[in-house]
């Protein structure tokens, strides 16, 4: 799964990076980005990529309560296309979630130690998402996102069972606006198309970040 990553770039790095125009807010450096926060993300708009500031952790247009989307903040890629949660997003609604690395926690002699994967050149990727909005009862649009997951790379099974999907810079592009057979077949063959292997690395951190409060580059420093 992944249930926090960090996004260092700002608005500026940001938008070149995914082509989008300058927007009219800032974005800060999340070192322990976690579900809830509001965070960027890249949808396709209707001239191009736009950089958009969204709640993590999709609430399906249908809630009732927001409160859903606590437990919506990784999607299966497997069964995407027959959640409920999911499935409209996953045919209209998909964006990029910017990334330069994500925690796991590993089973420890003395609990579960903390790990942090980047990639070995240190640059911003993007996790494939899905996004939503979402009325409350009084009329106000909350949108929000998730991060698609899938089984580990070789290198990181050893971590988890589930890491998030980290698209290629050459499928960014399909993910967000080309795809548009689900089926079973064509979502295994995207899947082998991800980050070679040995792109990325990960090592253990410090305990400071299991506290979303600790929001700092010392969570991010090797321990």
């Amino acid at each position: 799964m992944c249930g926090r990553y960090s996004i260092l770039d700002d608005i500026d790095e940001l938008c070149e990076r995914f082509a989008c125009p300058i927007p009219g807010f800032t974005v800060q450096p999340r070192y322990n980005a976690a579900p809830t926060q509001y965070l960027p993300i890249v949808v396709s708009g209707d001239t191009g990529n736009e950089l958009r500031i969204m709640r993590w952790g999709l609430i399906p247009h249908w809630a009732k309560e927001a409160k859903i989307g606590s437990r919506l903040i990784n999607a299966r890629i497997e069964t995407l296309a027959e959640k409920p949660a999911f499935r409209a997003a996953l045919r209209y609604r998909r964006c990029l979630v910017p990334a330069d690395g994500y925690y796991e926690w590993f089973p420890g002699e003395k609990g579960k130690v903390p790990h942090r994967v980047i990639g070995k050149d240190a640059k911003v990727f993007a996790f494939a998402g899905l996004w939503e909005k979402w009325s409350d009862p009084e009329g106000d649009e909350i949108q929000s996102f998730t991060i698609v997951t899938t089984e580990p790379v070789p290198n990181l099974a050893w971590l988890h069972n589930r890491m998030p999907l980290i698209l290629p810079d050459h499928l960014e592009k399909t993910w967000l606006q080309g795809m548009q057979d689900f089926s079973p077949k064509t979502m295994v063959a995207f899947l082998h198309q991800m980050r070679p292997v040995d792109e990325l690395q990960a090592f253990p951190v410090s305990t400071r970040v299991n506290s979303p409060r600790n929001d700092d580059p010392s969570v991010m420093q090797p321990a």
